[in-house]
């Protein structure tokens, strides 16, 4: 099994980014927790991180002819803008977990809107970088339910 895991915009920079939301872990130490998960449950993972929104798009579309099995995806600010990433998501047909590190639906108006959870199996959210290796499962659990 292989998964890809997608961040968005400025989760380079967690530790240093706005701490009392996003926590004083590093991407590094998320990095780590997604492939102690993907270890536990057999999966070999790759990221792939942009602040730039068709990296993203182009990003997506090559895990389809790379025979990535899902993608984990936390597209930041881009989640409640880009209909350019459902899209993509929705092309590729690959099983799809969001996640974020913060509980959106607790914070900002505009932060209620998730373009791209319509393209998504299951949404992660308020459990810190932990949410990735949950996202792990719940990849693997589905693709094994597919038969995949």
């Amino acid at each position: 099994m292989k998964i890809l895991v997608i961040n968005g915009p400025n989760l380079n920079m967690l530790g240093t980014r706005e701490p009392g939301i996003y926590g004083n872990e590093t991407y590094e130490n998320l990095m780590d927790t997604a492939e102690g998960a993907a270890y536990a449950v057999g999966a070999e993972i790759e990221f792939f991180q942009s602040n730039h929104e068709g990296d993203l798009v182009d990003r997506i579309q090559q895990a389809y002819f790379d025979g990535t099995d899902g993608i984990v995806i936390n597209p930041g600010a881009y989640t409640h803008t880009s209909i350019a990433i459902l899209d993509a998501l929705k092309a590729v047909a690959i099983p799809a977990v969001e996640v974020h590190i913060s509980d959106v639906s607790k914070r900002e108006d505009f932060r209620q809107i998730s373009y791209v959870r319509q393209a998504c199996i299951a949404t992660v959210m308020g459990h810190g970088i932990q949410g990735y290796g949950e996202a792990v499962k719940l990849l693997k659990d589905h693709l094994e339910e597919q038969g995949e």
